[in-house]
């Protein structure tokens, strides 16, 4: 990829502008901050007053505050502090206002920054997070949007994004492939050296977010799969609910304009759900969608237009033991070709594989072999694969000392790497202890996947999904090509824009209005049609809400692609459809729906589940699939020749 394709900010005349004005601004900030107590080695590189936040939908509801932009070392942090004992409206606690506080967020944790400039009214930013959820909309009453955003450029590494020249994509420039995704709980260790040293004793902006909230890894339990071992304290397992307030708390202001955006992407692209032709089987009566407006008010629960006993009784047909040896060696002919792969993939779907079968099975479902090779055949191919696989990862391998100091991408990719590795499912012998020689396999199988598909490198949360595939298939080549078969899929929920999740939170949106209108009715008057309380469940594929063991039944489930390819949305459906009547009863909002989705972590019935899901995708039929766009993840990516499956224009090695 050439220097001349980036995206930079130099084509924006609003940027033209204010570099005449940012030396101005700077001089004036420094000269302020020196008035102010700072931690040592802070320095403030941006100040701005008057800047406020909307709490509600009304304007003269407001709460103004100070926004600046710090730098300590190598990295750049945000706050906004409201100020003390000033508010535009006497309902407006002491409580909201530090609720709605900013403190101390680094760079490394933002996705992008959206800039709106309304022909009426004021400029306002909207932040948003690694993980998808965002801070509330930032009003700039007395201008300095330009500023702001000009002086972020100095410090952070930025990029105008292709989709909308109003987004700017971010990433710290000193690791820019790291993915916090903290709100999806992936694994991650506090250590004391991941907290910067402050100098000469002082509180550093980072360790005073730490002090704020930790984010733990929510473990998903104990495989059932071969021998294990509990630890007797995992703090992983912890969950900081100061954290969930803090950073996935979007308030009902940035709710609606996040929700309002959501729709704009979509609105003109595909809504199948507004053109559907009414099916009276599955359809709610007009009056259903006043339900929600009643449930304030203490009236009961609307019912479900598709009870699961009803839909479950005509359509879900009851689970089956797993595939063993025997049956399976009859779907094979003499020379190891599978006779039927439709009725493969229908018993495989409802009943799963034997553990010891999973090796052979798995490379078949995921495409990494053919369902009409032979036995011969696979092995060949098994052969060939290996000496290219040993190809790639000798490109990594090669690389000096010397050139790895001038090879920045690589020193963060295997950085971050290295870290994530040792985080993944330690609890499971199969990765448990130090010097563990599979841990050092799935580093090397990321590292090479990293140079194979350069676009999309490495983000947090591929070891989640690398690590059952090296589990089952115990070898370095073919969990690799396995691995790379299954991104071919999943790969879109990992793009830097996470056009890939936003597409299939919005698919999810319209398969509950379809199949749920009361349900839908009430995330809409409660502000959760974004969905991003489902973000953890799509982007790793249930991992963390399954044991292990489960886990990989339900991935072989879903890989059978027998009913949908995108049987992972009905099965979100069906999740939601299980709790709906304790969502509605008990008026869950955003935050409170976010918690309750998180602890549900090892507490579902998967049987029960991928019945409910089944019997929920038979009853959609063509007007389910027709809610899902074309092209929407695990589906395998459009055909365009033109343009590179993942392209990250921003991630130039």
């Amino acid at each position: 990829m050439q220097e001349s394709e980036l995206h930079d900010l130099s084509d924006d005349a609003d940027y033209a502008a204010s570099i005449q004005q940012e030396s101005a601004s700077v001089m004036m900030t420094r000269s302020d901050s020196g008035k102010r107590s700072e931690p040592d080695g802070a320095e403030v590189v941006y100040l701005k007053d008057n800047v406020t936040i909307h709490p509600t939908q009304y304007a003269s509801e407001r709460i103004s505050g100070r926004l600046k932009l710090i730098k300590q070392g190598s990295s750049l942090f945000m706050t906004w502090i409201p100020y003390k004992g000033q508010s535009s409206n006497a309902r407006l606690s002491e409580k909201d206002r530090n609720l709605y506080t900013i403190r101390a967020v680094p760079f490394l944790e933002v996705r992008s920054i959206r800039r709106h400039t309304p022909t009426l009214g004021w400029q306002y930013i909207i932040v948003v997070l690694s993980s998808g959820l965002a801070f509330p909309p930032l009003y700039f009453y007395n201008g300095g949007v330009k500023e702001f955003l000009a002086t972020v450029k100095q410090h952070v590494f930025i990029v105008r994004s292709e989709e909308d020249a109003n987004v700017f994509l971010v990433n710290d420039f000193e690791n820019p492939l790291q993915r916090t995704l903290s709100s999806l709980e992936l694994p991650r260790a506090v250590s004391s050296a991941s907290v910067p040293s402050s100098v000469g004793g002082s509180p550093s902006y980072e360790s005073q977010r730490r002090n704020d909230g930790v984010i733990y890894d929510q473990s998903s339990g104990i495989p059932r799969v071969g021998r294990h071992r509990q630890k007797a304290q995992d703090p992983t397992r912890d969950l900081s609910i100061q954290v969930l307030e803090k950073f996935s708390l979007v308030t009902k202001f940035a709710r609606e304009t996040t929700s309002q955006l959501f729709r704009e992407n979509h609105a003109n692209e595909f809504d199948p759900i507004e053109r559907r032709t009414s099916i009276n089987s599955f359809d709610v009566p007009e009056k259903s969608s006043k339900y929600a407006e009643k449930i304030p008010d203490g009236s009961s629960v609307p019912a479900d237009p598709l009870e699961f006993d009803k839909v479950t009784l005509v359509w879900g047909k009851p689970r089956q033991p797993p595939l063993g040896p025997e049956e399976w060696a009859a779907f094979l002919d003499s020379e190891g070709r599978v006779r039927d792969s439709n009725s493969l993939r229908k018993r495989i779907l409802y009943g799963g594989i034997e553990h010891e079968l999973r090796r052979e099975i798995w490379a078949l479902l995921l495409g990494y072999h053919s369902y009409d090779s032979t036995y011969a055949e696979r092995e060949y191919y098994r052969s060939t694969k290996k000496i290219e696989y040993e190809t790639i990862k000798q490109q990594w391998q090669s690389i000096s000392p010397e050139q790895a100091k001038r090879f920045t991408k690589f020193r963060e990719r295997k950085g971050l790497i290295e870290k994530d590795v040792v985080r993944t499912d330690r609890s499971l012998y199969f990765y448990e202890g130090d010097d563990n020689p599979n841990v050092n396999i799935l580093r090397d199988i990321l590292l090479t996947y990293s140079f194979y598909n350069f676009d999309l490198g490495y983000c947090q949360g591929m070891s989640d999904l690398l690590s059952p595939i090296l589990f089952v298939m115990e070898d370095e080549s073919e969990s690799f090509w396995c691995f790379v078969a299954l991104m071919e899929r999943l790969g879109p929920n990992f793009n830097r824009d996470q056009n890939g999740m936003h597409t299939q939170l919005f698919a999810l949106s319209k398969l509950v209005e379809l199949l749920d209108r009361p349900l839908h009715n009430y995330f809409s008057k409660n502000d959760c049609l974004n969905y991003f309380f489902c973000f953890r469940w799509i982007l790793i594929q249930f991992k963390r809400e399954f044991e292990y063991g489960q886990t990989m039944r339900l991935w072989e489930v879903l890989w059978t692609h027998y009913l949908s390819e995108h049987l992972h949305l009905y099965v979100c459906v069906a999740i939601l459809k299980r709790h709906r009547n304790k969502i509605m009863e008990e008026q869950m909002d955003f935050d409170t729906l976010l918690k309750f989705i998180n602890e549900l972590s090892c507490h579902i019935d998967l049987d029960a589940t991928l019945r409910e899901a089944e019997a929920l995708c038979v009853c959609a039929g063509e007007n389910g699939a027709a809610s899902i766009p074309p092209g929407t993840p695990p589906s395998l990516p459009l055909d365009n020749e033109n343009s590179l499956l993942y392209s990250q224009q921003d991630e130039v090695l």
